[in-house]
């Protein structure tokens, strides 16, 4: 009987999308692991300039999850950021940002995640994250004011490795 509503479910098109949570193992970090590069042409960075690329890899860390951003900025220099936690929106250490000293990141299943930014316990960012359907795209779109007080408003697009 399955089968037959999965063959109604294709004749029209139809996206059955399993539930999330413990019903999909439980690991809310499947997705994102991997190695995602930067599509330029289609991100916003602003106020500019724009880098020429940025590498992001994500790998399983025991319970938490790490990425590490590899960055080409518009003038060649190469810069590299790491963080490691849990997706429990939970704060944990941010080295290597003058920005904001902790992030915090909660999945609300493995497509979609929402981070903050703190600087001296307060608030100075956040945004987005957001996976495709199809596992190949993934949307990042945050909002940073720096010490100086300029605000960034980037949406940086992934495409999966």
């Amino acid at each position: 009987m399955q089968s037959h509503w999965l063959a109604l479910a294709a004749a029209f098109g139809l996206v059955l999308t399993p539930p999330s949570g413990s019903a999909q193992g439980g690991d809310v970090r499947r997705l994102v692991i991997g190695t995602w590069d930067l599509n330029v042409a289609k991100s916003t960075f602003r106020p500019g300039p724009s880098p020429k690329s940025i590498t992001r890899t994500y790998e399983a860390s025991g319970e938490n999850v790490k990425y590490t951003d590899s960055t080409v900025d518009a003038d060649g220099k190469v810069d590299v950021v790491a963080w490691t936690g849990s997706l429990d929106g939970k704060d944990y250490p941010a080295p290597g940002s003058p920005d904001y000293d902790v992030q915090a990141v909660k999945a609300s299943d493995p497509f979609r995640s929402a981070f903050t930014f703190k600087k001296a316990g307060k608030v100075v960012g956040g945004g987005t994250r957001v996976i495709s359907r199809d596992g190949k795209v993934m949307t990042i779109k945050s909002t940073v004011t720096n010490a100086k007080g300029m605000t960034f408003h980037n949406t940086r697009i992934f495409e999966r490795r």
